[in-house]
């Protein structure tokens, strides 16, 4: 019986370590913030966040560089903005979209939210 048990507790750390393995990381990102005349500091940290959540959805990625730049944003509508980010592509290519250990640059994130007052929500990403 305690061999039964040792088992499985075997079983669930090595598929709970195969599991985070996968999961885009993001623990490690350098964050920039440009001053913005649109946006408060506040708003473009919650649309990081957004971000970040997205991004776990990119296995075998590590998200290295995220920012926002006015100067980029181009955008006039005060639901909308665009973040731009670096990551790091392990050698199984992400979920096979991606080369193998390549670094996608200047990746955009497009967010959005129905008012000033509700959550930033992650519209559309990539070139």
């Amino acid at each position: 019986m305690k061999r039964n048990i040792f088992i499985v507790g075997i079983l669930i750390v090595l598929l709970s370590i195969m599991f985070y393995s996968q999961v885009g990381k993001t623990n490690n990102v350098q964050v920039s913030l440009e001053q913005s005349t649109k946006f408060s500091e506040e708003e473009i940290n919650e649309a990081i966040v957004a971000v970040k959540k997205k991004f776990k959805e990119f296995r075998g990625c590590e998200l290295t560089e995220l920012w926002y730049s006015e100067s980029s944003n181009g955008m006039k509508d005060e639901n909308t903005m665009i973040l731009l980010s670096n990551f790091k592509v392990n050698s199984s290519g992400g979920d096979g979209s991606f080369e193998p250990n390549s670094t996608q640059s200047d990746w955009n994130w497009i967010l959005r939210r129905d008012s000033k007052n509700d959550n930033w929500r992650v519209d559309a990403w990539g070139y």
